[in-house]
Protein backbone atom coordinates (compact mmCIF):
# COMPACT_ATOMS: atom_id res chain seq x y z
CA UNK A 1 0.00 0.00 0.00
CA UNK A 2 1.04 3.57 -0.63
CA UNK A 3 3.09 5.15 2.16
CA UNK A 4 1.25 8.45 1.75
CA UNK A 5 -1.66 6.96 3.75
CA UNK A 6 0.36 6.60 6.95
CA UNK A 7 -1.42 8.73 9.51
CA UNK A 8 -4.38 9.39 7.19
CA UNK A 9 -7.62 9.59 9.15
CA UNK A 10 -10.57 7.79 7.55
CA UNK A 11 -14.22 7.34 8.52
CA UNK A 12 -16.21 4.49 6.95
CA UNK A 13 -19.97 3.92 7.06
CA UNK A 14 -21.54 0.47 7.06
CA UNK A 15 -18.31 -0.69 8.63
CA UNK A 16 -19.49 -3.62 10.74
CA UNK A 17 -19.37 -6.22 7.97
CA UNK A 18 -18.83 -6.88 4.26
CA UNK A 19 -17.27 -4.17 2.11
CA UNK A 20 -17.06 -1.73 5.01
CA UNK A 21 -15.10 -4.12 7.19
CA UNK A 22 -12.76 -5.05 4.31
CA UNK A 23 -12.23 -1.37 3.52
CA UNK A 24 -11.34 -0.63 7.12
CA UNK A 25 -8.84 -3.49 7.11
CA UNK A 26 -7.27 -2.24 3.88
CA UNK A 27 -6.86 1.32 5.18
CA UNK A 28 -5.39 0.02 8.43
CA UNK A 29 -2.91 -2.09 6.46
CA UNK A 30 -1.92 1.06 4.58
CA UNK A 31 -1.13 2.82 7.85
CA UNK A 32 -4.32 4.87 8.19
CA UNK A 33 -6.28 5.46 11.38
CA UNK A 34 -9.91 4.44 11.03
CA UNK A 35 -13.34 5.02 12.53
CA UNK A 36 -16.12 2.69 11.40
CA UNK A 37 -19.79 3.51 11.84
CA UNK A 38 -22.80 1.22 11.71
CA UNK A 39 -26.37 1.13 13.01
CA UNK A 40 -25.58 -2.27 14.55
CA UNK A 41 -23.87 -0.98 17.68
CA UNK A 42 -22.85 -4.38 19.03
CA UNK A 43 -21.47 -5.68 15.74
CA UNK A 44 -19.49 -2.54 14.92
CA UNK A 45 -17.82 -2.68 18.35
CA UNK A 46 -16.88 -6.33 17.80
CA UNK A 47 -15.53 -5.56 14.33
CA UNK A 48 -13.41 -2.66 15.58
CA UNK A 49 -11.94 -4.82 18.34
CA UNK A 50 -11.20 -7.67 15.92
CA UNK A 51 -9.55 -5.34 13.40
CA UNK A 52 -7.45 -3.66 16.09
CA UNK A 53 -6.25 -7.07 17.28
CA UNK A 54 -5.53 -8.48 13.80
CA UNK A 55 -3.82 -5.38 12.36
CA UNK A 56 -2.40 -3.61 15.40
CA UNK A 57 -3.90 -0.45 13.95
CA UNK A 58 -5.91 2.32 15.54
CA UNK A 59 -9.62 1.75 14.87
CA UNK A 60 -12.80 2.86 16.61
CA UNK A 61 -16.33 1.48 16.28
CA UNK A 62 -19.12 4.05 16.52
CA UNK A 63 -22.90 3.96 16.29
CA UNK A 64 -24.29 5.53 13.11
CA UNK A 65 -27.66 5.78 11.41
CA UNK A 66 -26.81 7.21 7.98
CA UNK A 67 -30.42 8.33 7.40
CA UNK A 68 -30.31 10.65 10.41
CA UNK A 69 -28.39 13.88 9.83
CA UNK A 70 -27.80 14.43 13.56
CA UNK A 71 -26.48 10.89 13.98
CA UNK A 72 -24.16 11.38 10.99
CA UNK A 73 -22.90 14.73 12.28
CA UNK A 74 -22.22 13.19 15.71
CA UNK A 75 -20.40 10.28 14.05
CA UNK A 76 -18.12 12.70 12.19
CA UNK A 77 -17.53 14.71 15.38
CA UNK A 78 -16.57 11.57 17.31
CA UNK A 79 -14.41 10.28 14.46
CA UNK A 80 -12.50 13.54 14.37
CA UNK A 81 -12.10 13.54 18.15
CA UNK A 82 -10.87 9.94 18.27
CA UNK A 83 -8.61 10.17 15.23
CA UNK A 84 -7.30 13.69 15.77
CA UNK A 85 -8.96 15.00 12.62
CA UNK A 86 -10.45 13.59 9.44
CA UNK A 87 -9.03 13.33 5.92
CA UNK A 88 -11.47 11.02 4.13
CA UNK A 89 -14.98 9.63 4.35
CA UNK A 90 -16.03 6.38 2.68
CA UNK A 91 -19.82 6.31 2.27
CA UNK A 92 -20.39 2.58 2.02
CA UNK A 93 -23.65 1.78 3.84
CA UNK A 94 -26.28 0.29 1.55
CA UNK A 95 -28.91 -2.43 1.14
CA UNK A 96 -30.13 -4.45 -1.87
CA UNK A 97 -33.62 -5.93 -1.54
CA UNK A 98 -34.60 -7.98 -4.60
CA UNK A 99 -37.89 -8.87 -6.25
CA UNK A 100 -40.48 -7.56 -8.68
CA UNK A 101 -40.94 -3.81 -8.52
CA UNK A 102 -44.76 -4.07 -8.50
CA UNK A 103 -44.65 -6.43 -5.51
CA UNK A 104 -42.26 -4.24 -3.50
CA UNK A 105 -43.88 -2.52 -0.50
CA UNK A 106 -43.52 1.25 -0.71
CA UNK A 107 -42.01 1.17 2.79
CA UNK A 108 -39.18 -1.00 1.51
CA UNK A 109 -38.61 1.31 -1.46
CA UNK A 110 -38.45 4.25 0.96
CA UNK A 111 -35.93 2.39 3.13
CA UNK A 112 -33.72 1.58 0.15
CA UNK A 113 -33.69 5.19 -1.03
CA UNK A 114 -33.15 6.49 2.52
CA UNK A 115 -30.08 4.32 3.14
CA UNK A 116 -28.56 4.11 -0.35
CA UNK A 117 -29.14 7.67 -1.55
CA UNK A 118 -30.23 9.95 1.28
CA UNK A 119 -27.48 8.56 3.50
CA UNK A 120 -24.93 9.34 0.77
CA UNK A 121 -26.29 12.87 0.37
CA UNK A 122 -26.18 13.53 4.11
CA UNK A 123 -22.67 12.15 4.58
CA UNK A 124 -21.26 13.84 1.49
CA UNK A 125 -22.75 17.19 2.46
CA UNK A 126 -21.65 17.09 6.10
CA UNK A 127 -18.13 15.83 5.40
CA UNK A 128 -17.84 18.01 2.31
CA UNK A 129 -18.49 21.15 4.34
CA UNK A 130 -15.78 20.20 6.83
CA UNK A 131 -13.29 19.39 4.09
CA UNK A 132 -14.09 22.51 2.04
CA UNK A 133 -13.45 24.70 5.09
CA UNK A 134 -9.92 23.23 5.24
CA UNK A 135 -9.60 23.07 1.44
CA UNK A 136 -8.61 19.40 1.53
CA UNK A 137 -10.29 16.04 1.95
CA UNK A 138 -11.56 13.06 0.01
CA UNK A 139 -15.06 11.56 -0.20
CA UNK A 140 -15.48 8.05 -1.60
CA UNK A 141 -19.05 6.98 -2.39
CA UNK A 142 -19.67 3.28 -2.99
CA UNK A 143 -22.25 2.94 -5.76
CA UNK A 144 -22.63 -0.15 -7.98
CA UNK A 145 -22.29 -1.30 -11.56
CA UNK A 146 -26.10 -1.38 -11.30
CA UNK A 147 -25.83 2.40 -11.19
CA UNK A 148 -24.53 2.17 -14.76
CA UNK A 149 -26.64 -0.67 -16.19
CA UNK A 150 -30.23 -1.31 -15.15
CA UNK A 151 -31.26 -4.89 -14.36
CA UNK A 152 -34.70 -6.43 -13.64
CA UNK A 153 -35.43 -7.49 -10.10
CA UNK A 154 -33.68 -4.57 -8.39
CA UNK A 155 -35.34 -1.51 -9.92
CA UNK A 156 -35.36 0.63 -6.79
CA UNK A 157 -31.78 -0.36 -5.97
CA UNK A 158 -30.75 0.60 -9.51
CA UNK A 159 -32.53 3.93 -9.15
CA UNK A 160 -30.67 4.66 -5.91
CA UNK A 161 -27.29 3.72 -7.36
CA UNK A 162 -27.82 5.60 -10.66
CA UNK A 163 -28.46 8.64 -8.45
CA UNK A 164 -25.24 8.07 -6.49
CA UNK A 165 -23.28 7.84 -9.77
CA UNK A 166 -24.85 11.11 -10.92
CA UNK A 167 -24.08 12.75 -7.58
CA UNK A 168 -20.44 11.75 -7.87
CA UNK A 169 -20.14 12.92 -11.47
CA UNK A 170 -21.45 16.36 -10.52
CA UNK A 171 -19.50 16.76 -7.27
CA UNK A 172 -16.24 15.51 -8.79
CA UNK A 173 -16.39 18.77 -10.75
CA UNK A 174 -18.11 21.05 -8.25
CA UNK A 175 -16.11 20.32 -5.12
CA UNK A 176 -12.74 20.25 -6.86
CA UNK A 177 -12.73 24.04 -6.64
CA UNK A 178 -12.95 23.65 -2.83
CA UNK A 179 -10.00 21.27 -2.70
CA UNK A 180 -12.26 18.24 -2.08
CA UNK A 181 -11.86 15.09 -4.18
CA UNK A 182 -14.96 12.96 -4.82
CA UNK A 183 -14.59 9.36 -6.00
CA UNK A 184 -17.36 6.94 -6.96
CA UNK A 185 -16.66 3.22 -6.74
CA UNK A 186 -18.92 1.00 -8.86
CA UNK A 187 -18.44 -2.63 -7.84
CA UNK A 188 -20.02 -5.54 -9.65
CA UNK A 189 -21.61 -8.24 -7.49
CA UNK A 190 -19.56 -8.47 -4.29
CA UNK A 191 -19.24 -11.74 -2.41
CA UNK A 192 -21.05 -10.69 0.76
CA UNK A 193 -24.43 -11.54 2.29
CA UNK A 194 -25.90 -8.88 -0.01
CA UNK A 195 -25.71 -11.33 -2.96
CA UNK A 196 -26.80 -14.43 -1.03
CA UNK A 197 -29.03 -16.61 -3.20
CA UNK A 198 -28.19 -15.01 -6.54
CA UNK A 199 -27.77 -17.46 -9.43
CA UNK A 200 -25.09 -16.31 -11.89
CA UNK A 201 -23.98 -18.42 -14.83
CA UNK A 202 -20.26 -19.07 -15.30
CA UNK A 203 -19.80 -16.01 -17.56
CA UNK A 204 -21.58 -13.60 -15.23
CA UNK A 205 -19.55 -14.95 -12.32
CA UNK A 206 -16.30 -14.52 -14.24
CA UNK A 207 -16.85 -10.93 -15.40
CA UNK A 208 -19.13 -9.62 -12.68
CA UNK A 209 -18.24 -11.07 -9.27
CA UNK A 210 -15.57 -9.71 -6.92
CA UNK A 211 -14.48 -10.01 -3.30
CA UNK A 212 -14.88 -7.26 -0.68
CA UNK A 213 -11.09 -6.87 -0.66
CA UNK A 214 -11.19 -5.88 -4.35
CA UNK A 215 -13.54 -3.01 -3.59
CA UNK A 216 -11.47 -2.06 -0.55
CA UNK A 217 -8.32 -1.82 -2.68
CA UNK A 218 -10.12 0.52 -5.08
CA UNK A 219 -11.17 2.81 -2.23
CA UNK A 220 -7.63 2.88 -0.80
CA UNK A 221 -6.16 3.53 -4.24
CA UNK A 222 -8.58 6.42 -4.81
CA UNK A 223 -7.62 8.14 -1.55
CA UNK A 224 -3.92 7.41 -2.06
CA UNK A 225 -4.05 9.00 -5.53
CA UNK A 226 -5.72 12.15 -4.27
CA UNK A 227 -7.83 12.19 -7.44
CA UNK A 228 -11.59 11.93 -7.74
CA UNK A 229 -13.61 10.26 -10.48
CA UNK A 230 -15.29 6.96 -11.15
CA UNK A 231 -13.74 3.51 -10.73
CA UNK A 232 -15.45 0.25 -11.76
CA UNK A 233 -14.47 -2.99 -10.02
CA UNK A 234 -13.50 -5.21 -11.73
CA UNK A 235 -12.18 -3.26 -14.71
CA UNK A 236 -13.58 -5.85 -17.14
CA UNK A 237 -17.10 -5.08 -15.94
CA UNK A 238 -16.43 -1.41 -16.63
CA UNK A 239 -15.35 -2.25 -20.17
CA UNK A 240 -18.55 -4.28 -20.66
CA UNK A 241 -20.69 -1.40 -19.38
CA UNK A 242 -18.95 1.05 -21.72
CA UNK A 243 -19.48 -1.27 -24.69
CA UNK A 244 -23.18 -1.67 -23.93
CA UNK A 245 -23.83 2.00 -23.11
CA UNK A 246 -23.92 3.46 -26.67
CA UNK A 247 -25.99 0.58 -28.09
CA UNK A 248 -29.74 0.86 -28.68
CA UNK A 249 -31.47 -0.04 -25.42
CA UNK A 250 -33.26 -3.14 -26.68
CA UNK A 251 -30.04 -4.52 -28.18
CA UNK A 252 -28.10 -3.85 -24.97
CA UNK A 253 -30.83 -5.63 -23.00
CA UNK A 254 -30.66 -8.68 -25.25
CA UNK A 255 -26.89 -8.84 -24.82
CA UNK A 256 -27.36 -8.51 -21.06
CA UNK A 257 -29.69 -11.50 -21.10
CA UNK A 258 -27.14 -13.50 -23.11
CA UNK A 259 -24.44 -12.60 -20.58
CA UNK A 260 -26.68 -13.88 -17.82
CA UNK A 261 -26.93 -10.65 -15.84
CA UNK A 262 -30.75 -10.58 -15.90
CA UNK A 263 -31.11 -14.13 -14.58
CA UNK A 264 -28.50 -13.51 -11.89
CA UNK A 265 -31.04 -11.48 -9.93
CA UNK A 266 -34.32 -12.43 -11.57
CA UNK A 267 -33.92 -16.09 -10.59
CA UNK A 268 -32.53 -15.47 -7.11
CA UNK A 269 -33.25 -18.10 -4.48
CA UNK A 270 -35.52 -16.20 -2.10
CA UNK A 271 -35.15 -18.83 0.63
CA UNK A 272 -31.38 -18.35 0.65
CA UNK A 273 -31.84 -14.56 0.75
CA UNK A 274 -34.25 -14.67 3.68
CA UNK A 275 -31.69 -14.03 6.43
CA UNK A 276 -30.25 -11.01 4.62
CA UNK A 277 -33.67 -9.59 3.77
CA UNK A 278 -34.86 -10.03 7.36
CA UNK A 279 -31.88 -8.06 8.59
CA UNK A 280 -32.08 -5.15 6.15
CA UNK A 281 -35.86 -4.79 6.17
CA UNK A 282 -36.15 -4.79 9.93
CA UNK A 283 -35.72 -1.82 12.26
CA UNK A 284 -31.92 -2.18 12.02
CA UNK A 285 -29.96 -2.37 8.75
Amino acid sequence: MSSNLHGTRVAITGGARGIGRATAAAFLAAGARVAIGDVDTEEVAKTAAALAESTGGRVFGLTLDVTDAQSFDTFLDLAEAQLGGLDALVNNAGIMPTGRFLDEPIELADRTIDINLRGMLIGTKLAGRRFAARRRGHIVNVASVLGLVGTPGVATYCASKFAVVGLGAALHQELATDGVAVSTICPAFVNTQLIEGLTPNWLARRIGFVEPADVARAAVAAVASGRGGRRVVPALTGVTARVLSPLPENLANRIGRLLGTHDTIGKADTAKRAAYLDRVTGPRA
